[in-house]
């Protein structure tokens, strides 16, 4: 399903293909032999997103590009299943299995492998060829890449990178309550959302 969304629609090279329960929404480019597979969810909510050459977005993966974080997805990129890539920079050739979680302002260089379950976190960035084994961290520029449980060791490099700067625009002193405020009023643009029968395919 096409939807245009903030006056923008999606634009889809004519030898690329979406599944007709993929959903793409808004400033999205997708290249020449790219594959979108059932259930995934392609958003530009105010940040474009581009899909490169023969890249693969796998069963309901979620790619979302906003303000000042745009997503780009390089060429011959592997996204996997029920993977989440938030604003996130990905170089060619590039592996990111299965429920990987990729946060805004990353970079994931050209041929790295974000394996199973890892986890790049905001403004972290991976070298070329770097490996994030399955279920670990990675965090910092250049990434340090952490098993799960030293969580310590995490949290000293996480907690300068700026997460809800860099993902919500606002500082610490923001409280939860208004700051869902903010995004319940910068979610609502979903209401005026229009879908485009003519291109779903």
């Amino acid at each position: 399903m096409l939807m245009r969304h903030r006056d923008r629609e999606p634009a889809i090279h004519p030898s690329a293909s979406v599944a007709p329960s993929a959903v793409v929404v808004g400033d999205v480019r997708i290249a020449a032999g790219a594959r979108v597979l059932h259930g995934a969810v392609i958003s530009a909510e105010d940040g474009e997103v581009t899909i490169g050459e023969d890249t693969i977005v796998m069963e309901h993966a979620l790619i979302r590009g906003g303000s000042g974080h745009p997503a780009h997805i390089g060429r011959a990129v592997m996204i996997g299943p029920h993977s989440h890539v938030n604003g996130s920079n990905v170089e060619d050739e590039a592996f990111i299995a299965t429920g990987a979680s990729l946060f805004p302002g990353s970079r994931i260089g050209a041929g790295a492998e974000v394996r199973i379950n890892g986890v790049v976190q905001v403004n972290t960035v991976l070298v070329p060829g770097a490996v994030v084994p399955i279920g670990w961290i990675a965090v910092g520029s250049p990434a340090s890449i952490f098993a799960p449980e030293r969580h310590e060791e995490i949290w000293a490099i996480q907690r300068e990178l700026d997460f809800g700067g860099t993902v919500y625009g606002v500082g610490r002193e923001v409280s939860m309550r208004e700051l869902m405020r903010q995004q319940s009023e910068y979610y609502a643009a979903h209401a005026d959302e229009v879908i485009d029968r003519s291109r779903t395919r």
